[in-house]
């Protein structure tokens, strides 16, 4: 296995890319942990609902739009294709779950656990891909930036909370690459 090959599963990657993504459209560090999250979050409970883990979201009929109160929000930010919820606290700019704002501090913490003594490299690599494109663009491309380099898992129920392998050297090359 290459030195440049992180064993793990995708919700950390998601969490720590949509970050750095967050990150390089302006957020500081401890709203990007927030966002990035709140992502992986988002991403997860959807597709727990689509393979049947999840039962489907309470709320209004289908084909109706989404009831968005009594989530804390103040306002909206889309990233990584995904509308977060998020409202300011006197921290600042927070992702929010319900009514409770996410914390930078235990996202880092999960984030260090996951990638273990690889942490900072999958960051920097992260970062380097992020910073080969335009703001506008990344806001665009982010999720399929995403898509082509998470890590390969089964399809269906099989692939939930499965391990694949994260090319840091892919992350790399990706950020000369054009994605038409």
């Amino acid at each position: 296995m290459s030195d440049a090959v992180i064993v793990m599963n995708r919700a950390p990657v998601l969490t720590l890319w949509a970050s750095v993504v967050a990150e390089r459209l302006g957020h500081d560090w401890p709203t990007a942990l927030s966002l990035g999250k709140a992502v992986a979050g988002l991403n997860a409970q959807s597709k727990g609902r689509m393979l049947g883990i999840y039962g489907e979201p309470k709320g209004p009929e289908r084909g109706l739009p989404p009831k968005k109160t009594g989530l804390g929000e103040e306002f909206w930010i889309k990233l990584c294709e995904r509308g977060v919820p998020v409202k300011t606290t006197e921290e600042g700019v927070r992702a929010v779950v319900k009514d409770k704002p996410i914390e930078p501090e235990k996202v880092a913490t999960y984030l260090t656990g996951k990638f273990g003594d690889r942490y900072e490299d999958a960051l920097a690599a992260m970062r380097a891909l992020a910073s080969a494109f335009e703001a506008d663009e990344l806001t665009e491309c982010a999720y399929t930036l995403y898509e082509r380099f998470r890590p390969e898992i089964p399809r269906g129920k099989r692939g939930w909370g499965a391990k694949g392998d994260l090319d840091l050297g892919l992350i790399r090359s990706l950020g000369g690459d054009s994605l038409s």
